[in-house]
């Protein structure tokens, strides 16, 4: 005979839900390490949703994420400001344009493949530029 007490059916959801923040965590941050090296394949909502997963599944993990040298002190920015720092803009911006320059120059033939790369680097570019963003000063407090 199971004892199915409602505390331990609590247990195991609770183990479950976490279980599955921790798993989905681990897919968006091998995506978004992935979208590091493919253009059109996205890195920052990637990271962003790992550290939601992980914030909800894995305390150890998400410690690890935000303790990140590459990428830590921007997640906590966007975490506690919902804003970028001007340096991450700026390397994002050339970062997109030259992976994507060489996308359109070296590896792809057809001119409307070409263009819509070019419609997608402008719209990343102008959502870039939109976002709230801080100075060097503002950034290291």
């Amino acid at each position: 005979m199971t004892n199915h007490s409602p505390q331990s059916s609590l247990f195991t959801t609770r183990t479950l839900h976490k279980l599955l923040f921790s798993a989905c965590g681990l897919l968006a941050l091998l995506l978004g390490l992935v979208g590091v090296v493919l253009p059109l394949l996205p890195t920052t909502p990637f990271l962003l949703l790992a550290a939601f997963c992980f914030f909800h599944g894995s305390t150890r993990l998400h410690r690890w994420l935000e303790s990140s040298p590459w990428i830590g002190e921007q997640l906590r920015l966007w975490r506690e400001q919902r804003a970028v720092s001007a340096t991450t803009r700026r390397a994002a911006l050339v970062y997109l344009w030259l992976a994507i320059g060489i996308t359109v120059c070296c590896f792809v033939n057809e001119t409307l493949y070409r263009l819509l790369l070019l419609v997608v680097a402008v719209g990343v570019t102008l959502h870039l530029l939109r976002l709230k963003t801080l100075s060097a000063e503002t950034s290291c407090e």
